[in-house]
């Protein structure tokens, strides 16, 4: 039998190309939900929830999600940080994959980022810079903020280091700051890039995607993966097997 999904944002740019992806991997769409439709309803088709819609329903997503105890595939991003804490705290009621990107590919560059960050010494300054196109409506991107997350767990330091980009005179780099710069404009799917800078050298790490197809794949493995599991929040690093 195939995997039943009750899609919610399913009239989005995301949610189109679920659909797609869903059919070419044999998955069903059971739901699609958006924007006036009943969510209530919706949920309790699917085997399985995935949200790409917005951060301002994900409350009532996530707590119907538990109600029905559904496993759920979360990719919607710009929530605040104290809402995501409570909603991750909600969501690991049931098994629950929650992304702010779902490419493999950008899932080996968290890796990637994780590691050069443990190997290269606060003399190397980190910065993030994310490109996306002109619809979008949060900044910076949830790929950004995951990257953002990891170089601060690996250099010790709270989000109080973050820089939002830079204007006027603000003296000399710190080395306990991390930049973040986000861009907009035209159609651009996604590009990432972290920058470790030392004196001398600089290392690169970038991801650029120019298909929204391979967010959609990643958000049919991951629900693929996530029925079945134990209760808990998951990401993309354990469905890959990157942890």
């Amino acid at each position: 039998m195939s995997l039943r999904i009750a899609l919610i944002g399913a009239r989005g740019r995301m949610g189109q190309a679920i659909t797609t992806a869903a059919q070419e991997a044999g998955a069903t769409i059971a739901a699609a939900i958006d924007a006036g439709d009943d969510i209530a309803a919706g949920i309790t088709k699917g085997d399985v929830v995935i949200d790409f819609s917005s951060h301002h329903i994900s409350a009532e997503v996530v707590r119907l999600a538990v109600a029905n105890n559904k496993p759920l595939v979360v990719g919607t991003t710009g929530h605040a940080a104290e809402e995501k804490k409570r909603l991750l705290a909600e969501a690991a009621k049931v098994p629950c994959v929650w992304s702010g990107n779902y490419s493999v590919g950008v899932n080996l560059l968290f890796a990637l980022t994780r590691r050069a960050a443990s190997v290269l010494g606060s003399d190397y300054d980190a910065e993030v810079i994310e490109m996306h196109h002109r619809f979008k409506k949060d900044a910076p991107s949830g790929t950004a903020a995951r990257l953002l997350e990891i170089i601060l767990e690996e250099r010790k330091l709270t989000a109080e280091a973050l820089r939002h980009g830079r204007e006027g005179i603000t003296g000399e780099r710190t080395s306990t700051e991390v930049g973040i710069h986000a861009l907009r404009g035209g159609d651009v799917v996604g590009d990432h890039t972290v920058m470790f800078a030392a004196l001398g050298e600089r290392i690169e790490l970038t991801h650029k995607a120019s298909d929204r197809g391979i967010f959609a794949r990643g958000s049919i493995r991951a629900a693929q993966w996530v029925v079945g599991r134990p209760a808990g929040v998951y990401d993309m690093q354990d469905v890959l097997g990157l942890r």
